[in-house]
């Protein structure tokens, strides 16, 4: 997720000049090409603020990678999540990884927009080209 404009306008408020400013995105980035804040990512602005010892902003969750822990059409995806190793340790525990599930939703989904606004009809077809991404994991 990219920076969110407070986190741009806290980064420039207080740095004292524009050569500071792109020193700090060049450390954040780990990249000398990148100067502007507009090239940080959510945690590499809140790096550059906790340096700068201002109060870090908290996530704002993407609504596409929410789903309903109820819903069994939702856990059928949370299953192919768990199949295909799209997966991250929280606290010690396997969980599904949403974020590169969320970018698949937005760019190769058959139905663009985030699970808890679909229709079962809308997540069928969307467990449906899921499930082909899958098997050709395994193929």
């Amino acid at each position: 997720m990219q920076a969110t404009k407070e986190q741009k306008r806290d980064i420039a408020m207080h740095t004292p000049n524009k050569d500071t400013k792109e020193e700090w995105v060049q450390w954040a980035t780990a990249d000398v090409n990148k100067t502007s804040t507009n090239d940080l990512t959510f945690d590499q602005a809140n790096m550059i603020l906790k340096q700068l010892n201002v109060k870090v902003h908290t996530s704002v969750k993407d609504p596409y990678e929410e789903f309903d822990a109820k819903n069994t059409q939702h856990k059928r995806i949370m299953a192919q999540l768990y199949t295909i190793g799209w997966t991250k340790m929280v606290k010690g525990r396997e969980v599904p990884d949403f974020v590169p599930f969320a970018n698949w939703l937005k760019t190769k989904s058959p139905v663009k927009k985030p699970l808890k606004e679909m229709t079962p009809r809308q997540v069928s077809k969307v467990i449906f080209a899921f499930g082909a991404v899958v098997k050709y994991q395994f193929e």
